[in-house]
């Protein structure tokens, strides 16, 4: 498993371009559930794409297990760092299903029986079993995202990073999400989103780092962060507290992040 640090990483687009992170310390021990959320622009998605070496730091430096990631080449942190992208578009390339969801542990090395299997336990997750044989580009938007996260899902890398996985999804598609989530973080993997769905962030992930103009300016638990105290930074960027912990709070039941914490609060019978 992989411990990933952030130590004063700044990042700045171009010379002279707008600093999207400034000085993140960040620690993620592996088998966390962490959401990374904020508002658009916030650095959330240049944060995630540093673990995996996609963006390099102006300053600091990222490491994993102690080691800075500094010399190591993208397709090296591959083994580590599955991302799927926010748009399903940019990462999608092949003529069938099967072939997109092959193609990352084929290229891990795994072969035969392994790969079958890899790919056909990815394609169930995200339910597009019947759909193997299918161009990915005859599958509609909601469908191709969740093609992205079973080729990244077949990779089996210790860390998982979802960048806004459930934008455009029905209700089955943010089961699918959410049931993804649970089953990496069941099988030891940690697990890190981009969300702007505050109710599956309290409800599927153990720790909320808020992020402002490139800083961190909240870092706990959903219970903490969601909690009254923590309103007015959260709204600083434009978030909003989930709903359960709002009439928690007018009726005084304390940090009540999800419905199922709300229900107990009200001692309502399956609370």
């Amino acid at each position: 498993m992989t411990e990933l640090s952030l130590e004063g990483v700044g990042y700045r687009y171009g010379a002279g371009g707008a600093l999207a992170l400034d000085g993140v310390d960040l620690r993620i021990n592996a088998g966390e559930r962490v959401a990374v959320i904020g508002q658009n622009g916030s650095g959330k998605t240049t944060l995630v794409r540093h673990l995996n070496g996609l963006l390099r730091p102006t300053s600091g430096r990222v490491l994993h297990d102690g080691r800075d990631v500094r010399g190591q080449t993208v397709a090296q942190l591959a083994r580590s760092v599955g991302l799927v992208f926010q748009d399903p578009d940019r990462q999608i390339f092949a003529g069938s299903v099967r072939t997109e969801v092959e193609f990352g542990p084929r290229n891990l090395g795994l072969r035969g029986a392994k790969l079958r299997s890899a790919t056909d336990e990815a394609l169930a997750a995200v339910g597009l079993e019947a759909d193997a044989q299918t161009n990915p580009y005859d599958l509609g938007t909601s469908r191709r995202k969740l093609l992205a996260i079973a080729s990244v899902q077949a990779m089996r890398t210790p860390i998982l990073v979802l960048d806004e996985p459930t934008t455009g999804q029905d209700l089955r598609g943010v089961a699918i999400v959410r049931r993804v989530v649970d089953e990496a973080h069941a099988a030891g993997r940690t697990v890190i989103a981009i969300s702007h769905d505050m109710g599956l962030v309290a409800d599927a992930f153990d720790r909320v780092v808020v992020l402002r103009a490139g800083t961190v300016v909240l870092d706990g638990p959903p219970s903490s962060v969601f909690a009254e105290p923590s309103w007015e930074a959260l709204r600083s960027t434009y978030l909003e507290p989930p709903l359960p912990a709002v009439i928690g709070a007018r009726l005084g039941l304390g940090a009540t992040p999800t419905d199922a914490a709300l229900l107990s609060a009200l001692g309502a019978p399956g609370g």
